[in-house]
């Protein structure tokens, strides 16, 4: 019989199986080797421990008193009591005996008064802002330049230095921009060239 390396990579790996299968049976059928637990240690001010008695048989539940002395002193430390009674509970003052949570006071800061009068007085307000759009320019060769100003549905014709709209003075126009002034605010400000 020929055997493939498809075939023998196969049995390869079912021997191996097999191996690990092996092990593990043999493992649960033999009884546990691990060393017995290291024996705890003495608190201070106790009694040495005698010997711990034969831990019972894994697997079986034991019922009987096995005699058992364990390292722990069973006998009251009236010492600890007494640094427990002398413990001082310092808390937040906060009854843990009610249902519902007190709302925690506020940390009372200075008033509004005060802060204004910390802070001095408010700074003036911004001058309101120019509503004009600026549309296009109207000039003739040899004349002085003239530009469209419009208010929502007004439209104005001015030229450098003239007033418009009884508030606005028209300061400098260049090809891009305009630069105009409110004279009730003294506000100055430049109205970019809109397309429509």
């Amino acid at each position: 019989m020929k055997l493939g390396s498809e075939s023998r990579n196969k049995i390869i790996a079912l021997a191996v199986l097999g191996g690990i299968a092996l092990i593990l049976v043999v493992r649960a059928i033999m009884p546990d080797s691990t060393p017995a637990p290291a024996p705890v240690a003495a608190l201070p001010n106790t009694p040495p421990a005698t010997a711990p008695a034969k831990p019972p048989a894994r697997g079986k539940a034991s019922t009987k008193k096995t005699g058992q002395v364990h390292a722990i002193d069973p006998s009251l430390r009236y010492d600890w009591l007494k640094a427990s009674e002398d413990t001082k509970y310092e808390g937040n003052g906060r009854n843990i005996f009610t249902a519902q949570a007190e709302i925690p006071q506020p940390v009372k800061g200075p008033t509004e008064a005060e802060k204004l009068a910390a802070q001095g007085p408010p700074p003036p307000p911004p001058p309101p802002p120019i509503n004009l759009k600026f549309y296009g320019f109207a000039s003739k060769p040899g004349e002085p330049k003239k530009i469209f100003l419009s208010q929502g549905e007004d439209v104005f014709i001015a030229s450098e230095g003239e007033i418009v709209d009884r508030r606005y003075k028209v300061l400098h126009i260049s090809p891009m921009s305009v630069e105009i002034e409110d004279v009730l605010s003294n506000n100055r400000q430049m109205i970019p060239l809109t397309q429509s």
